[in-house]
């Protein structure tokens, strides 16, 4: 069995994008935040009923990291770019503890915290172990365990990926995923009417998890997952790509991107915290691709690309 370390982070609300932000930086796959404020009305738009929590001014954000990662270090380190944030927030309250688990422990530290939730007007993510949600009118349930594969598709970056998705997708697209992690993205996709879905991991955990999750789901046997670095060596060509991972990665795939992207077809990019999005637009730019839709929510960008020679009604063309 693995054992992970996890680093929790205490601190005011308002750097909760910032603290995420640090933490993913430093290796981790994503982050699970625990926040009074969601659940200040105990009961929300959709009829869900959540627990009583006393509320508070902190929040908690925590990052899970492999054993053989130097946690001493990496909390030391954490610490001193924490304390450089002193001149935008408020650092009273701070806490930086490590905890170590093992890998059945922390996937079911999971299970306190995700509960239902409606990401568009569409897709709603429902946890694997949840028996008695039902869907409504339109509505498509996208049945996930996020196991060691950090994403339960409700961080900032996902929902405004699962946004780009329902913007672009008509039905009958070839579409790659790139760090598919949970797999959230391709199911959405399969949801949304592509036709065939090729996902990707350089993960070998986020592989496996992303096949269970996949087959939770109806449309699984048009999703094929398996193991690779980014889009190197990948021949399969698409008219949407779809990545959802850090803006240092991002930036390394444009170039295969454009490569393997049909003429008319999307480049979407998300994962991008906000002094980094510059960077990323500028390597599609020089890739060749066109900007035609930039989302912010919080510091987090999602920006889509179009691979075309028509830049009438695209940004900047």
């Amino acid at each position: 069995m693995n054992n992970w370390n996890s680093i929790t982070v205490t601190i005011v609300r308002e750097a909760e994008e910032a603290i995420s932000a640090l933490l993913i930086e430093a290796g981790a796959g994503g982050v699970e935040i625990n926040d009074s404020a969601d659940y200040l009305t105990h009961e929300d738009q959709f009829g869900e009923v959540l627990p009583k929590v006393e509320q508070s001014d902190y929040v908690e954000v925590t990052a899970y990291y492999p054993e053989n990662m130097p946690i001493v270090e990496l909390k030391a380190e954490l610490e001193h770019k924490i304390a450089r944030l002193s001149d935008y927030f408020s650092l009273t309250g701070l806490s930086v503890k490590t905890n170590n688990l093992s890998e059945t422990n922390w996937e079911e530290a999971w299970k306190k915290y995700f509960e239902p939730a409606r990401i568009t007007h569409d897709l709603t993510i429902v946890p694997s172990w949840t028996e008695d949600y039902e869907a409504t009118g339109s509505e498509k349930l996208i049945r996930l365990d996020p196991g060691m594969a950090f994403g339960t598709g409700t961080h900032p970056t996902t929902k405004m990926s699962l946004y780009a998705l329902e913007q672009i997708l008509r039905g009958g697209e070839t579409l790659l995923d790139v760090g598919t992690g949970s797999g959230v993205l391709s199911v959405a996709a399969s949801y949304l009417g592509a036709k065939e879905i090729f996902a990707y991991d350089i993960d070998e955990v986020a592989v496996r998890v992303a096949r269970e999750n996949i087959e939770l789901n109806p449309g699984h046997e048009k999703i094929h997952v398996s193991a690779n670095n980014l889009l190197e060596g990948v021949t399969q060509t698409a008219d949407v790509i779809v990545a959802n991972i850090l803006a240092d990665i991002l930036v390394l795939m444009t170039e295969d991107a454009y490569r393997l992207v049909k003429e008319e077809g999307y480049l979407i990019m998300s994962g991008i915290i906000a002094d980094k999005a510059e960077m990323v637009i500028a390597s599609a730019e020089a890739a060749g691709f066109f900007l035609e839709t930039r989302m912010i929510q919080g510091e987090w960008n999602c920006v889509i690309f179009k691979k075309t020679e028509n830049r009438e009604g695209v940004i900047g063309g």
